[in-house]
């Protein structure tokens, strides 16, 4: 950039002072402010925990065990323990006596975050299909929130993601990610213990590790886990390359590697577990390891036998104890759309279906069995194949241990705000929408495939947005147009403010509405542009970066002096991107987030008074095994926020998904302003893991990912 361009720009940005002071005297909330966020496919989940009977029958009924309240899932049958009866009221177990006890906990996000749950039901009768109905469908059942003593050093319950508990003798064990690991793309992930009565808790994994999906033995003695251990996680989304570590429950001591490579541990006694990985064959098998009974415990001292035959994906294994005749897995057969339970024989070598005899176009995850193996658990989709649907929240609150924001999960994409807050700009893909914040007047402005959005700051209801494909090439044609969301005229509402089609995209208008910075591949690389924003790139156009790297996902902060991106520029080409601020002059550049190596930093957007960012980024790096949940692109990215000085690094979502593309709303939205509106669409609408339609040939061929 030349001097008489900085000079024309200084002349252009000098009002934009006073614009940012009078928007942060307006805040009325005293500095409580709201983000919104959007999550791959989360708003359709409705998971619920199913149960059904063995031995198999083609008519076995599928019986919902969870109360179709939020989202639930990774559920678990305890062993009734004195820890548990203490926990229950004095009159829990004399309902209706004649019925049999039901004992389950697992894992719920009602009220905004996840949490352990216990509930103590009403088993039911198999055989009796109108008492199931009386029974399991009516509100008996005792539900206690397990966490709710622990307090973490922190006085109180943590928001955070917990993965597959169990519990031993009067300890609940399960995973949360509320500590910091202290490197940037390194999982918080670890593994804890909680004793129920005091709520007292012990972290069982070591410092600086992180830890996936724990299982503890039968005899309570040892945990085992998937880590990484000491090597940390390099960037997989498909089946993880962890090892096999086991431990003492009891206070994590005694940490031995048993297994190279495997994931999702189960134990049938205290020296035998079974595990999934893929095979030299390609495709995801389970796999029996057995310890030895005496001597040194190693990865050389153990037996490892592949259990499942090629030919089908088999993962998530479960059993109980002391079963050597069968285990329950979660499989993706070739030619199916569809994950399902099946039981596998372990003496025949066998597959006995199980879920596709009930819900045949349903995906059913991550299976457990009942101590006494008369169970077959997992979790459902709970929509129209399961007989119930559930109202939907446009915005959903997520709770937060930070108490001056308020944290919404969105139904939709790239939100932004109107300059008031009134209204919502968001994406369908294809469509661009307007909504208000409660969810009502919705509407679709635009009906091409569009991406990103962002409201103009002086005319009224004029929203940008950049209309093309996403993910695409330097040269492929995606242009910034503007859409006059008030037209009467739908047809003359867009305007179209680039003119070549070479990747122009996400748009960002300055405070006061007279530039909009992009970013465009017209160079062959993409890199940030300066336009006029009534003209278009017709009234002017100016390079602000220029190089042989990406630079992307831009915003202007809303006091005028600076411009938020991502960049691959410290290492073209690789997929890793940092955060980078500049001023509009083109001076100034600096790096304020280092996402570390192969690491993304994505999405940045201003708070209101201009002194903090809403990113979305894999600094936390992954939290559970991907092949545990419905897919994710990503299956690592958070909502953090930051200073922009680089101090006060805030994680806000602590999950297994992809969050994304947050904004800062600029008033304070209470989550009672937000309405439920029942769904339109067919509910439950999510992929299974992508990488698990790819499969290997029966000759050994490995598969490609």
């Amino acid at each position: 950039m030349n001097i008489a361009q900085i000079i024309f720009f200084a002349s252009l940005l000098l009002p934009l002072h006073a614009s940012a002071e009078e928007h942060q005297n307006s805040n009325p909330n005293g500095g409580v402010d709201t983000i919104v966020f959007t999550t791959l496919g989360r708003s359709h989940y409705e998971f619920d925990i199913y149960s059904s009977p063995r031995p198999i029958r083609r008519r076995s009924p599928e019986i919902r065990i969870t109360d179709g309240e939020s989202v639930n899932f990774n559920g678990y049958f305890p062993s009734l323990s004195p820890a548990l009866i203490s926990l229950l009221p004095d009159d829990a177990t004399l309902i209706q006596p004649e019925i049999r006890l039901l004992h389950l906990i697992y894992v719920t996000e009602r009220n905004g975050t996840s949490s352990i749950y216990y509930d103590l039901l009403h088993g039911g009768d198999s055989d009796s299909q109108s008492k199931r109905r009386s029974v399991l469908e009516a509100p008996t059942r005792v539900q206690i929130p397990l966490l709710s003593k622990a307090d973490f050093r922190s006085g109180k319950t943590v928001n955070s993601f917990k993965d597959k508990p169990s519990l031993s003798g009067e300890f609940l064990v399960y995973v949360s990610t509320h500590e910091n690991s202290g490197e940037p793309r390194t999982s918080w992930t670890a593994v804890y213990s909680t004793e129920l009565r005091t709520g007292l808790t012990r972290r069982l994994t070591p410092s600086g590790i992180a830890d996936f999906s724990p299982a503890v033995s039968p005899s309570g003695n040892w945990t085992a886990v998937a880590s990484y251990g000491e090597r940390g996680w390099s960037g997989e989304v498909e089946e993880l390359s962890t090892d096999i570590y086991v431990f003492s429950t009891r206070d994590g001591t005694r940490r031995v590697k048993v297994v190279e490579h495997g994931g999702w541990p189960c134990w049938v006694d205290d020296s035998t577990l079974y595990f999934h990985r893929r095979s030299d064959d390609g495709w995801i098998s389970v796999f029996r390891a057995i310890l030895p009974e005496s001597g040194a415990l190693s990865t050389e001292s153990v037996n490892i036998q592949r259990v499942t035959p090629p030919g089908v994906h088999a993962f998530t294994p479960a059993t109980s104890p002391n079963n050597h005749n069968f285990i329950a897995v979660a499989t993706r057969r070739p030619g199916s759309d569809y994950r399902h339970v099946e039981l596998f024989d372990l003496r025949r070598s066998e597959f006995t279906e199980l879920s596709r005899l009930v819900a045949p176009e349903s995906h059913h995850l991550n299976p457990f069995l009942s101590p006494d193996g008369s169970l077959v658990g997992y979790h459902s989709c709970r929509g129209q194949a399961n007989g119930r649907r559930s109202p939907l929240l446009f915005l959903e609150n997520i709770q937060t241990t930070t108490s001056d924001l308020s944290l919404f999960r969105i139904d939709g994409s790239f939100p932004s705000f109107s300059p008031a807050g009134d209204r919502i700009a968001y994406v369908r893909m294809p469509g661009v929408y307007v909504v208000k914040p409660d969810g009502s007047g919705r509407r679709e402005v635009y009906d091409g495939m569009a991406f990103s959005t962002a409201w103009d700051p002086v005319r009224p209801g004029r929203v940008y947005t950049s209309s093309g494909p996403t993910f695409a090439t330097e040269r492929t044609e995606v242009d910034i147009i503007s859409i006059d969301v008030d037209a009467v005229d739908k047809s003359s509402s867009v305007r179209r403010l680039t003119t070549n089609g070479k990747n122009n995209a996400f748009p960002w208008p300055s405070p006061d509405g007279k530039l909009i910075v992009f970013r465009s591949g017209r160079s062959g690389h993409k890199n940030l542009y300066l336009m006029d924003a009534e003209k278009g790139e017709t009234g002017g156009l100016w390079k602000l970066t220029e190089g042989a790297w990406t630079d992307t996902m831009c915003s202007w902060s809303p006091d005028g002096e600076w411009i938020a991106f991502a960049s691959d520029r410290e290492s073209p080409g690789s997929g890793s991107y940092e955060m980078f601020l500049i001023h509009p002059n083109g001076t100034g550049l600096r790096k304020l987030i280092q996402s570390g190596t192969g690491g993304r930093t994505n999405h940045p957007i201003f708070s209101p008074d201009s002194k903090s960012i809403v990113f979305t980024s894999d600094y936390a790096g992954i939290s559970a095994e991907p092949i545990s949940n419905p897919h994710h692109y990503q299956p690592y990215g958070d909502i953090f926020t930051v200073k922009l000085d680089g101090s006060n690094l805030r994680r806000l979502t602590h999950n297994s998904y992809e969050d994304g593309t947050p904004a800062w709303a600029p008033r304070f939205i209470s989550p009672s302003d937000v309405v439920l509106r029942r769904k339109n669409d067919s509910s439950c609408a999510f992929d299974d893991c992508h990488w698990l339609n790819k499969n290997p040939t029966l000759k050994g061929s490995k598969i490609s990912c």
